[in-house]
This record gives structure tokens, C-alpha cells and sequence, in this order.
């Protein structure tokens, strides 16, 4: 067949549903050899002339039913392939089940383009091979590692011998319950014994010639993964997507993944980097709602990872400091296979009341005796342990983040915007959290009092109280503004807001967990799971036998907790959430957008598919999918097995379609204004109960 007869089959880059499909074009004779799938390509649109970015997917004959005229390729940007089949197949896959449209993936898999980077790899590439052009590693052309320095081979420890190692090679899909301890490093760096195991498992997949893929859900996580890494492979073999990375590095790390076998790690989106022979694919704490992806169509990090290995068939590890209520559910299925250590290693748990203490010191602190004995037993090394730092986890930064009337005791609202104020430290008067007026002249609107009281004590308030408790002791605060990645093993008070713990040589001689009845009562479906996490992460950080201090906190919960029960915990919040009917027992999705839009959609997909509908209902006016859905919106959810969810994601993204099709009545002065569609469709989503 003749170079000018091929056609070439393009996605176009729009978020536009009714263009998410391939579209054909001829190749000029001129771009037959740079035409090649995986390149990007800038092709016509016939409305109004314009011209379009895409990906051209495939190269095939005419179809012998089409009797008119393709349009030609305009040109074809970089020879660079960065679209490889795996990640199209992937990007189509997604889209399908979530009723989106591929291009909105392939945002997030390929980094947008840096011309002086892809300029300098192409040169490094026609050095190395002599053709620029030539397919890359990710085509399936089974490049080895690089033949330098391999780095130390590193067993995976508290396993079993080669236990894990093997699994990976028989690609087979794991839910691994993590060693929750601290571990020194060659160099003497503290980490997280999840990440040497990570670390060694990538490493030996690397040196046996394949790619593994590892997405962890904030920086903290991968700096510790990173170090442990750099203790077991070459800093060639290590590949970073990280979102806070520049442009231009991360375009570069994403060239170099398509280089050959590599060990790419980052967060959400790394799930999406081309791979040179997939070998493992590994979500860390797959129940963080970090991994959930704010962006349409909103694919959880854990879902890609599943579609990937069914599509690729490599091996899959789901870990984590607790096991997910979704990881549980598939292992019960049968779908993943559960491994844990040899030895159960659990953190030493203590439980009191939130009562008030005897003790002037641990009355001014707020804090119960038990905690604050244990807290000055690390401090000063009275208990017979070494001195050492304290963690003192707490529930919100800032200083007094929710105020109220001190006569009502209604919220504090601004009486500008009705934002909720708060006070930035002490003495200051309070501030809007939303437009930072200063509320110097507040009354409440309810019963016109001008004096407020705090209701909850964030992370800076704490600290000041600490700091008078402890006197001589030095506190460190540890949250969103004022992050702390490590600190030494000297003797100091340490106050985090969840998540934002920094990691101390050697580990803490005590942890407090206090605020635990304020995290609970934070209304989510995911209320109990984020709360043991956030605690056995913080649990994790501690010297070995010292103590872990839960405040306030009784019940299953803190039990399983306490005795370490973390498997039977998700079993049985699996088994009340089949009884309700909540995910991930089913599937969900919710239509958000004008009644009548809502009512079309709804009544497209067929009822046989469906357990129920919960809605239509109003959008809460003050709520976030009301800001971003506008006013007179309402929403309706849709409840459905998981067998039903491609017909279900079928009809729904064919009434969006339409939707997005239909013409509308332009404003009045605006002749040429077509005005966009508001119609939301989310499948899965985390906060929707």
C-alpha cells in the first residue's frame, strides 16, 4: 500500500464529549515516515477552520465504505512517540468507565511538551542508536537495564526469604500489610519500613529487566521512598513525576521513563507513566483520598492501577499502614491474594478518657494524666527509656481555627462574605477564612453579642499550651505552614496536625493522639478508616516499645486500634457497608446540574441496571459542588452492581453527549455566544455520602 494511501486515526486533544473519538485523516506524502503512532500531531477541525492539537493512536488503510475526501494532517510536531499503545489503551479504558473522555487522561499521562528537553533527548537518543525515530523502549522491545552499577542486592526483609520477590515475578496481585516501624538507612537517614520494602522489590524488578511503577499520595511519602531507593539502585534506574516538580524536570523524568526499564515513582499521576515491560505496579495507603483525582473524570489512583494490571497483567501490590475497605473487598473476591509479615509486629497502644487531669501542668496543657505523664517520662527519661522527642498529634492547624458567640454559641460568621473566622494567634483580633477581613467591629447576627469564644484548638494553640506545661522544653510546630520534614533525636515536643508528622531519628519515646472525638465526628463515609490510618501512621513513627497514647477515644474502633486488629476492622466495615448498600459494595455516580438536564439523564439509562436512585435533590447553596455547579442545581445518585457499570457508564456518557450537542439560546447581545453545558457526571465518588 502507498505511504499517501495510510489514514491516519487521531485523538484530539478537547475536553469537548461528543470529539472523544478517533477521527481519520490522510498523511500527506510529505509526513509519511514522521507519521508514526504516538507522535503528536496538529490536524484541521471543519467548523470555522480551526486547528487542533491530538495524538495520532494508529496508522491503518481506508475503510473500502468511505467515498469522500480525508482531510491531510497539518503537521506533525515532535518525532518524539510519547503516546504509547499501553497508555492509549489505558486513557480509553478509564474514560469508558467513568463516562469521560480520554483526552481529560491523557493530560494527566503526558506532561506537557518542553522543546529544549525533548530537543536534547532526541540528540541523546540518535547518539545512542543513530535514529531518533526508532520505536521507544515502550513499544515492547525488551531493553535491558542500563549495564553500569546495579547497586547492592537487597533482600526484602520480615517476609520470608524471596517470598515477595517471587510473587512479583509471577505477576501475581498482593494486599500487603506493612511493617509499621522505622528503619535506618546505610547513611543513617530514618525511613519508614515500607519504603525499604518497596524500595527492594522495585530494585529487584528492575535489575530482572522491567519497569515498576510506584504512587505514593504526598511528598512525604516519596521523599522517604526516594532515600530508600537511592540506597539499592543507580540514580539513573529512578525516575520522579512529581506534581511539585518544574515543567521542564517533569517532562524530563517522563522522557526517560520512555527510555527503557525504569523505576518511576511520584504521586496520582504516575499510574499513567509509559513503561518498557510493566513488571509491578504498587499504590501505597491506596485508602488516602490524596489519590482521589480532583480532576475530570475523576479516576482514583487504586481504580487505574486495577485497569492497568488487567490490561498489562503485571503484578499488583495495594499496602498501606491499615488495609482499605476496597483492597478487602477484592481479597475477598479472591482477586487479591494477602501477605503479611512473619512476625506481627503492632505498636504498644495505650487508651484513656478525655478527662480532667489533677495536675496544674496537665490541666493548663488540657491534656489527660495519663498522656502527660508519659510525656514528661520521654521528656526527662524517669520511665528507665531514653530521653527523646514526643509527637503530639492534633486534629487542625492554625491557632483558634472555629470560633463562635460566647453568648449563643453560633459560628462566627464574617459579616462581609458570612465566611467562618478564626484567629491566627493569640490576641489578634478575629479574621475571615475566606476574604481575610480583619473582623474588628463583629457582632453576631443572631443575638448581637460582640464577644467570641474558641471551639476548636488548632495546632499553634496547642503548642503554646505545651510550651507552658513543659517549661525549658523546646516545641516545634509541624503543620501545613510550617512543614518539618525530619528532626533529631534530642529531647523536644513535637505538635502535627495529621499527615504532617515529621520523622525522628531513632523514632519518638512517646506519641499523644489527642483530638481523636473531633477527627470522628467529621461526617464521611470514610470517617473510621481515615482516622486509623491517620493514628497508625503516626503509631508507626515510634521507638520500639514506646508507648502510643489515644485520647478520648473508646468503642471497635479504638480497640482494634489498641490490638493491632487492622484486617478485621476492614471486614467488618465491609460487611455494614454490604448491609447499607454503600460503596465499595456497590458502585455509584452522581448527575449533578439543572432538574430537567438531571431528570434526561436519568431516565436514559435503563432501571433494570440499577439498584436505585437516591435524588433528584437540591445542592446544598453553601456547599462546594454548589459553587462549581452554580445556582438551582440539583443532584441525583445513581446506585448499581459492578457488572452493570459499562452499560450504566454507556447511556450515561451518551446523554451527556447529547446534552453537550443540543443548541442553546444565546444570551440577549451575544449572537455568537454558545453557552456551556453544566451537566457533572461522577462516577465513584469518595464524598458523595
Amino acid at each position: 500500500m502507498a505511504a499517501a494511501a495510510r489514514v491516519a486515526r487521531v485523538v484530539i486533544d478537547s475536553p469537548l464529549p461528543q470529539l472523544d473519538h478517533l477521527f481519520d485523516y490522510a498523511i500527506p506524502e510529505e509526513l509519511a515516515d514522521a507519521a508514526v503512532p504516538g507522535v503528536r500531531v496538529r490536524v484541521p477541525l471543519r467548523s470555522a477552520g480551526r486547528v487542533a492539537d491530538g495524538y495520532l493512536v494508529e496508522v491503518g488503510a481506508p475503510d473500502d465504505a468511505f467515498e469522500g475526501t480525508l482531510s491531510p494532517i497539518e503537521a506533525v510536531v515532535s518525532p518524539a512517540r510519547v503516546l504509547t499503545p499501553q497508555v492509549w489503551r489505558l486513557a480509553r479504558r478509564l474514560a469508558d468507565r467513568s463516562a469521560g473522555t480520554a483526552s481529560d487522561i491523557l493530560r494527566l499521562a503526558v506532561p506537557g511538551r518542553m522543546v529544549r528537553v525533548e530537543k536534547a533527548w532526541l540528540a541523546s537518543r540518535a547518539a545512542s542508536s543513530g535514529d531518533p525515530m526508532s520505536p521507544s523502549a515502550s513499544d515492547g522491545d525488551g531493553m535491558s537495564p542500563p549495564t553500569g552499577a546495579i547497586g547492592p542486592v537487597v533482600p526484602v526483609r520480615g517476609y520470608g526469604e524471596r517470598v515477595l520477590e517471587d510473587a512479583v515475578a509471577r505477576d501475581e496481585r498482593i494486599a500487603l500489610r506493612a511493617i509499621p516501624r522505622l528503619v535506618p538507612l546505610p547513611d543513617g537517614t530514618w525511613v519508614g519500613e515500607w519504603a525499604v520494602t518497596l524500595a527492594a522489590l522495585a530494585a529487584d524488578c528492575w535489575r530482572g529487566g522491567r519497569t515498576a511503577i510506584i504512587a505514593v499520595p504526598d511528598h512525604r511519602d516519596l521523599e522517604q521512598l526516594a532515600a530508600a531507593l537511592a540506597a539499592v539502585a543507580p540514580p539513573e534506574a529512578v525516575v520522579r513525576a512529581d506534581a511539585g516538580q518544574a515543567n521542564a524536570d517533569r517532562y524530563r523524568g517522563f522522557l526517560e521513563a520512555l527510555s527503557g526499564p525504569r523505576i518511576v515513582i511520584g504521586n496520582r499521576s504516575v499510574v499513567y507513566a509509559p513503561a518498557s515491560r510493566l513488571g509491578l505496579l504498587v499504590v501505597w495507603e491506596d485508602s488516602d483520598p490524596l489519590h482521589a483525582e480532583p480532576l475530570s473524570p475523576y479516576v482514583n489512583t487504586r481504580d487505574a492501577a486495577l485497569v492497568r494490571q488487567e490490561l498489562e497483567g503485571c503484578a499488583l501490590i495495594l499496602s498501606g499502614n491499615i488495609r482499605s475497605v476496597e483492597a478487602q473487598r477484592l481479597l475477598e473476591l479472591g482477586w487479591l491474594r494477602d501477605v503479611g509479615p512473619e512476625r506481627a509486629i503492632t505498636p504498644k497502644i495505650v487508651l484513656t478518657a478525655n478527662q480532667q487531669a489533677p495536675e496544674p501542668m496537665a490541666r493548663a496543657a488540657r491534656i489527660p494524666s495519663t498522656a502527660w505523664r508519659t510525656a514528661r517520662e520521654a521528656l526527662d527519661g524517669s520511665s528507665g527509656r531514653p530521653r527523646g522527642p514526643v509527637l503530639v498529634q492534633v486534629a487542625r492547624p492554625g491557632y483558634a481555627p472555629v470560633i463562635a458567640c460566647a453568648n449563643c454559641g453560633q459560628a462566627a460568621r464574617c459579616m462581609h462574605c458570612k465566611g467562618p473566622l478564626h484567629q491566627t494567634r493569640a490576641g489578634a483580633p478575629p479574621s475571615c477564612t475566606v476574604c481575610g477581613r480583619l473582623a474588628t467591629d463583629w457582632q453576631c447576627e443572631h443575638c448581637e453579642h460582640r464577644r467570641f469564644r474558641m471551639v476548636t484548638v488548632g495546632s499553634g494553640r496547642t503548642a503554646e499550651e505545651l510550651g507552658r506545661a513543659f517549661p525549658g522544653t523546646r516545641v516545634i510546630l509541624a503543620d501545613g505552614d510550617h512543614p518539618v520534614q525530619r528532626i533529631g533525636s534530642a529531647p523536644a515536643l513535637v505538635v502535627a496536625t495529621r499527615g504532617a508528622e515529621p520523622i525522628a531519628e531513632g523514632g519518638y519515646q512517646a506519641v499523644l493522639l489527642l483530638d481523636g472525638e473531633r477527627m470522628l465526628a467529621r461526617e464521611s463515609l470514610h470517617v473510621a478508616e481515615d482516622c486509623l490510618r491517620w493514628w497508625q501512621s503516626a503509631a508507626g513513627l515510634a521507638a520500639p516499645g514506646a508507648p502510643t497514647v489515644l485520647v478520648g477515644v473508646s468503642g471497635p474502633l479504638a480497640r482494634d486500634f489498641a490490638t493491632g486488629r487492622l484486617v478485621e476492622f476492614a471486614h467488618a466495615e465491609l460487611v455494614d457497608r454490604r448491609e447499607l448498600r454503600f460503596p465499595p459494595a456497590v458502585r455509584l455516580a452522581s448527575v449533578t446540574g439543572a432538574e430537567a438536564t438531571v431528570t434526561e439523564v436519568l431516565e436514559a439509562v435503563d432501571a433494570s441496571l440499577l439498584i436505585d436512585v437516591l435524588g433528584p435533590a437540591p445542592v446544598e447553596p453553601d456547599g462546594a459542588s454548589a459553587r462549581r455547579a452554580g445556582p438551582d442545581q440539583v443532584r441525583a445518585v445513581l446506585r448499581f452492581e459492578y457488572a452493570h457499570g459499562t452499560d450504566v457508564a454507556a447511556a450515561v456518557r451518551a446523554a451527556v453527549v447529547k446534552n453537550a450537542t443540543r443548541r442553546r439560546r444565546a444570551p440577549a447581545g451575544r449572537p455568537g455566544y454558545r453557552p456551556a453545558p453544566t451537566l457533572r457526571v461522577r462516577f465513584d465518588d469518595p464524598e458523595i455520602l
